[in-house]
């Protein structure tokens, strides 16, 4: 793949990582707060979510460049796929990667985490693993 191609997919797919995680953010506020957590756990797992598959496009966007070959078409990529080629490549980002599965997928979207320390700090990590394709 040529740098112009390379730069195009880093921003398209930067562009729509972001604007996951600007949509996820805006669904968190509607949460509100009770001191140390959110009111209402429906948005919050909304927007973990939400954050979750924004984080899955940048990753997409990272095995892409990389090279990795993609499943076959019609079957799910799953959390095997994104750790077994991660850890083919940076071992840092296959940590943010369980980071970001363990808290914003499962405890926030199935089990309804509401603790807002623990809700931003996978937030946090979210936006680390987009700011890999960050185009320059």
């Amino acid at each position: 793949m040529e740098i112009d191609e390379q730069k195009q997919l880093k921003t398209s797919y930067y562009n729509e990582a972001i604007c996951y995680m600007e949509n996820a953010k805006e669904t968190l506020k509607n949460a509100g707060k009770d001191n140390d957590y959110y009111i209402d756990d429906k948005f919050v797992k909304t927007a973990c979510g939400t954050a979750y598959n924004g984080v899955l496009k940048a990753l997409d966007c990272f095995l892409i460049l990389k090279e990795i070959p993609t499943v076959k078409k019609g079957s799910r990529k799953d959390k095997q796929y994104y750790e077994k080629a991660l850890a083919q490549l940076d071992n840092k980002l296959l940590k943010y990667y369980g980071t970001v599965y363990k808290v914003l997928h499962l405890d926030g979207y199935y089990d309804g985490e509401t603790n807002v320390s623990i809700i931003q700090g996978g937030f946090k990590v979210a936006y680390t693993i987009i700011e890999k394709i960050k185009p320059n």
